[in-house]
C-alpha cells in the first residue's frame, strides 16, 4: 500500500493522514443518522468486541473458582497474573514483533518514521526503550492491574458487589456494556488531567510519557500510582449493579486497550488488500504535544469542551501555540507581579 496515498510526510519524515481527527459522528451537527449507523459496526469491530470476547473467556473458562476467590489466596493472584502476562505478551508482541522488529511494513503509516530501537537514551533504564517500556509494564503495571482484579473477584464472590445475572437482565447489562467505553474515555479524560498537575507530573506520569514516540510496549509503561489507578477503573462496577463479565470489558478494555493509542502507525497492513486502523492518532498527538488530547479518540469529546482539542492540523497546532502563549503570559505575570498574584492591569 501507498501511504502517500492516505498522508504526507514532512522534511524529517513525520507521516500525518489527510483525514483530520474528529469525535464520532453522534456528536456532529447537524446530526446525520447514516453517518452514525456507518460508524457503530467501527465501534464494535474489531477492538471492543475483542475486549467482550477476552472478558467472556476470562470469566467462563480462565479464573479460578468462585469458592476459592472467596478468600485471598497467594496461587490465586499468580494464577491471575500469569493470564494477564502471557495475554499481553502474545497480543502486544504480536504487534512489537511483526511491525517494530520484523518491520514487515517498514515505516509506511508510521507517524514518527524512527523506531525506538535505534534511539538508545538516559532516560530509559538500560538506555533502551523497549527494555524499560518491557520491564515497566510486566513487573509493574501488570502485577496491580492484577492486584485489582483479585479484589474485584473477591468483592464478587463475597456478595459485596451486587451481581446481576443475564437471563434477566440482558438489556440493562448490554447497555452497560454498551456505556462501558465513554464511561472509560471519562474516567480516563480526569485521571489523565489531574496527573499531568506538575507535582504529579513530574513524580509520576513523566515516567510514561518518557516515550515520546511509543511501541506496543510503552501502552502500559507506567509509574506505580498511574498503573493503579488507571486500572481501578473497574472498580466502578462494584459501586452499581452489574456483572463479572461487564467488568471484565472495562478491565481488559483499559489493560489490551491501552494498546490503541502507542500502536505507531496509523494503518496496519494485514495483507495486499486487507488494512486494520489502529485509532492511535489522537494519542500520538498526545504524546508529541503533551498538552493535547488528554481523553480518548472523540467517543466523549471532553478536549473539546475544555479546549485541549488537537486534529492533526495546522490550524490546531496554531491553537494550541496561542494557548501555550497564554499560559506562558500568565505565568510571567503572577511572578512579576508584587505580591506574586497576576496583576489586573491590562498589558501595555
Amino acid at each position: 500500500m501507498d501511504d502517500l496515498q492516505y498522508g504526507t510526510r514532512d522534511k524529517r519524515g513525520n507521516w500525518v493522514p489527510h483525514r483530520r481527527a474528529e469525535p464520532v459522528p453522534i456528536w456532529h451537527r447537524p446530526f446525520n443518522a447514516k453517518k452514525v449507523l456507518a460508524w457503530i459496526p467501527e465501534f464494535l469491530w474489531p477492538w471492543n468486541a475483542f475486549h467482550m470476547a477476552t472478558a467472556i473467556i476470562w470469566v467462563n473458562l480462565l479464573i479460578p473458582s468462585w469458592e476459592s476467590l472467596a478468600t485471598f489466596s497467594l496461587l490465586n493472584y499468580l494464577w491471575l497474573f500469569g493470564l494477564n502476562a502471557v495475554g499481553i505478551f502474545l497480543f502486544y508482541g504480536f504487534f512489537e514483533v511483526r511491525y517494530y522488529i520484523q518491520r514487515k511494513q517498514e515505516n509506511r503509516f508510521k507517524y514518527n518514521p524512527k523506531f525506538p530501537s535505534d534511539a538508545p537514551s538516559d532516560v530509559f533504564w538500560f538506555q533502551s526503550q523497549n527494555i524499560d517500556n518491557f520491564t515497566r509494564s510486566f513487573f509493574i503495571t501488570i502485577p496491580l492491574w492484577s492486584l485489582v482484579e483479585i479484589v474485584m473477584l473477591w468483592a464478587y464472590a463475597n456478595s459485596w458487589a451486587v451481581w446481576l445475572p443475564w437471563t434477566t437482565n440482558w438489556l440493562y447489562l448490554s447497555f452497560l456494556v454498551i456505556i462501558a467505553p465513554a464511561l472509560h474515555e471519562i474516567y480516563f479524560f480526569f485521571l489523565h488531567r489531574a496527573i499531568h498537575w506538575p507535582p504529579l507530573y513530574k513524580w509520576v506520569h513523566s515516567v510514561h510519557h518518557n516515550s515520546i514516540n511509543p511501541s506496543p510496549w510503552s501502552s502500559l509503561s507506567m509509574h506505580p500510582v498511574e498503573g493503579f489507578l488507571y486500572h481501578a477503573e473497574a472498580w466502578l462496577h462494584l459501586l452499581i449493579p452489574s456483572n463479572p463479565v461487564c467488568a471484565y470489558f472495562t478491565l481488559h478494555g483499559a489493560g489490551f486497550g491501552a494498546v490503541n493509542g502507542h500502536l505507531g502507525f496509523e494503518t496496519f497492513e494485514l495483507t495486499d488488500k486487507v488494512k486494520l486502523d489502529s485509532h492511535s492518532y489522537v494519542h500520538y498527538l498526545h504524546h508529541k504535544y503533551f498538552e493535547v488530547n488528554y481523553g480518548g479518540d472523540g467517543l466523549v469529546p471532553l478536549d473539546m469542551l475544555f479546549g485541549t482539542w488537537h486534529d492533526g492540523s495546522k490550524e490546531a497546532d496554531e491553537a494550541m501555540k496561542a494557548r501555550f502563549r497564554k499560559k506562558k503570559e500568565k505565568l510571567r505575570a503572577k511572578q512579576e507581579a508584587p505580591d506574586g498574584r497576576a496583576s489586573d492591569m491590562p498589558a501595555e
